[in-house]
């Protein structure tokens, strides 16, 4: 792992310090490309030529179809067992070119280099790769750790703000779920982190590496601890579903997800209603989501039994007792699952309220 401003400019020497490779496939995407391309190859060297493969980075696009293209192109581009696959991207980049680097010849190497934020504090890191079926998000992938994670915060200088704001939901993720501290400087320091200022960001990526790094080693598999990593996602991937991965960046899914996660702990007297407040009033601050859908509370629930945390058909969410501090609880209450999933939307419109 690598991290740190101008990483990119280290690359070649980077990968060569983890070995030698017959041959080096960059796995991009033409908008990333267009913006980081140059600073990349730079970074590999004119003296290492890269073969080059472009996907779709949308999130409707993950999908095995985009799997079978990249490794058609591997085969294409000649690159054998020794080949190392280079995801430079997003989370979608990332998920898509690692299983298929997991997939090709029946594993080959994989560097990511992740550019947005989602990507640097949360998806490159951990070995987890995968794509969507139209049932779910995530159902099909592997666990195969990068050989080389090279974070570099400099390359979100380009990154959209749609895009930027987005990623904040998993910075704000890691305070709920492993460092109250981290959460606390999230909330006096958030004007700083919207106006990218580079030693707050520096402080909030370090620190969720960090934080998932420490969970990912002591749970590789996802088999207990390291489900924490998911809090408000069962919500946020069962949106993402319903709406055909077509109107959230996951980000944007994942802030409505934990304020639903904050909002039935709390109606489940396991979340304080002080904390329920802090977390909803600091996803507020990412500016306006797009809007909540309209579709049915048992649509979603149902959507929700997909989930990976799901047991002999039960759900399971990720829920906070305190800021800090997660764990996976089974659902309680049918009849207060589908209340919080019928107000969460009004809820976020308004200062949150909320009495134990």
């Amino acid at each position: 792992m690598v991290c740190g401003v101008g990483a990119l400019a280290r690359l070649s020497r980077e990968i060569a310090r983890v070995a030698t490779f017959s041959s080096w496939h960059v796995v991009t995407s033409r908008r990333v490309w267009a913006a980081l391309g140059k600073k990349v190859l730079r970074g590999l060297g004119a003296a290492k030529a890269a073969h080059l493969h472009v996907c779709n980075d949308a999130e409707a696009e993950k999908n095995l179809r985009s799997v079978e293209s990249i490794t058609r192109s591997l085969v294409r581009a000649g690159a054998d067992r020794a080949a190392a696959v280079i995801a430079v991207g997003g989370g979608v980049v990332g998920d898509v070119a690692g299983f298929a680097a997991a997939s090709y010849l029946r594993g080959v190497a994989l560097v990511q280099v992740p550019t947005t934020l989602v990507a640097q504090t949360d998806s490159a890191i951990g070995g987890k790769t995968g794509v969507n079926l139209p049932e779910g998000k995530n159902l099909v992938g592997a666990f195969y750790p990068a050989r080389l994670v090279v974070v570099d915060s400099d390359a979100l200088a380009t990154l959209p703000e749609r895009e930027f704001r987005s990623g904040l939901a998993e910075v704000i993720k890691y305070g709920v779920i492993g460092d109250a501290k981290l959460f606390a400087f999230l909330e006096k320091n958030f004007e700083k982190l919207l106006a990218r200022d580079a030693r707050a960001l520096a402080y909030v990526i370090t620190r969720a590496v960090e934080i998932k790094a420490d969970v990912v080693g002591k749970d590789e598999r996802e088999s207990g601890l390291r489900e924490i990593l998911n809090f408000g996602h069962t919500f946020g991937h069962a949106l993402e579903s319903a709406t055909a991965y077509k109107k959230y960046q996951h980000g944007e899914a994942v802030a409505w997800g934990m304020m639903a996660a904050a909002l039935y702990g709390h109606e489940i007297r396991v979340t304080p209603a002080a904390d329920a407040a802090r977390i909803i009033s600091l996803i507020r601050r990412m500016g306006k989501l797009p809007a909540w859908p309209r579709v049915s509370a048992r649509r979603l629930i149902a959507l929700m039994g997909s989930d990976k945390k799901t047991r002999n058909g039960k759900l399971r969410f990720v829920l906070t007792p305190r800021i800090g501090k997660a764990a996976t609880y089974g659902a309680q209450s049918p009849e207060k699952l589908e209340l919080i999933l019928r107000v969460t939307a009004k809820v976020a419109e308004a200062q949150p309220v909320l009495h134990d």
